[in-house]
């Protein structure tokens, strides 16, 4: 077994999509830590329920972004060392799982205190309110203008995204019912948007958990066909079946796929393993593919493993 084996782009070299953000994320956590900060402070001397209340959910933000940093910054370290043989690119995923967790935690905490004050809604002092959610929503759009293409191509900073547009949310729900009841001294736009903001939450939280949980459970990518995969590659010249197809996510922007080639007596394992590595990277954007080539008389040895 073994004529040709060869391997597409290395993981090592190829980076994860998450690294190129870091200094964006510093940033961002640096923009949240300002509206924490204000929060808690104005919030504690004006004894503001709706302050504080966000100043916990701020910092549940916060929180997540600062593990999906340290996450990156881990598989960034972390060498291809023999028992590592994927470094620790997987931590960026788990990082997105937790982050979803919070998200989850937060939007059912802001439920539960939401519909708690439709009951009996506490008094919201507005001027003080008002200022500190307009440099809370400035905060939070400049932190959304940071991640906003880093949240297009890496589970992890989708999920730092997402954390920061919920306290973005929250920033508006707080200036919303701070204008309310400074104008109409209406009590009960607090927790109306509150409830608002959970919902909204909620389903996006749900997306980024299954996405990690499809990751860490090795499905293939979203939206990529793998038996479509496996008829190109039995179409190539030369190749007469294809098995042990194996194709997965290890972290964001990296997808890798595994197969062995049964391929003619008289074909060529070096033009055969060329062609389908072009093949997947070209149609499949599978770029880092480990692919064995061997005669198909001695694939029959693959159909006795047990798994």
């Amino acid at each position: 077994m073994g004529q040709g084996h060869d391997h597409g782009v290395s993981v090592a070299d190829a980076g994860s999509a998450s690294g190129k953000y870091v200094q964006r994320l510093i940033l961002a956590i640096g923009l949240g830590l300002v509206t924490l900060v204000t929060q808690l402070v104005v919030g504690l001397s004006t004894s503001s329920l709706a302050l504080l209340s966000d100043s916990a959910h701020v910092f549940t933000d916060v929180f997540g972004v600062v593990m999906a940093l340290v996450a990156i910054l881990v598989a960034r370290r972390a060498s291809l060392r023999v028992d590592r043989s994927f470094g620790m690119y997987r931590a960026e995923v788990l990082a997105a799982l937790f982050n979803a967790v919070l998200l989850f935690a937060v939007a059912g905490w802001v439920l539960f205190e939401a519909i708690g004050r439709l009951a009996e809604p506490p008094e919201v002092p507005g001027l003080p309110v008002t200022i500190v959610a307009v440099v809370g929503l400035v905060m939070n759009v400049a932190a959304l203008l940071l991640l906003r293409r880093g949240a297009g191509e890496s589970l992890n900073v989708r999920g730092a995204y997402l954390e920061v547009l919920a306290d973005m949310l929250g920033s508006i729900g707080v200036l919303i019912s701070g204008l309310v009841t400074l104008l109409f001294g209406w009590r009960y736009a607090d927790p109306l948007i509150g409830i608002g903001i959970g919902l909204f939450v909620l389903p996006r939280a749900y997306n980024l958990g299954k996405h990690a949980l499809r990751i860490l459970f090795q499905h293939a990518p979203a939206g990529m066909d793998v038996d479509r995969v496996r008829t190109s590659l039995e179409g190539l010249t030369g190749v007469q079946q294809v098995h042990d197809l194996h194709v997965w996510t290890l972290t964001s922007g990296m997808e890798v796929a595994s197969a062995h080639l049964a391929i003619d007596e008289d074909a060529n394992p070096d033009a055969v393993l060329v062609a389908a590595q072009e093949l997947l990277a070209d149609s499949y954007h599978l770029n880092h593919a480990t692919l064995q080539v061997e005669v198909a008389s001695m694939a029959e040895r693959c159909k006795r493993l047990s798994w």
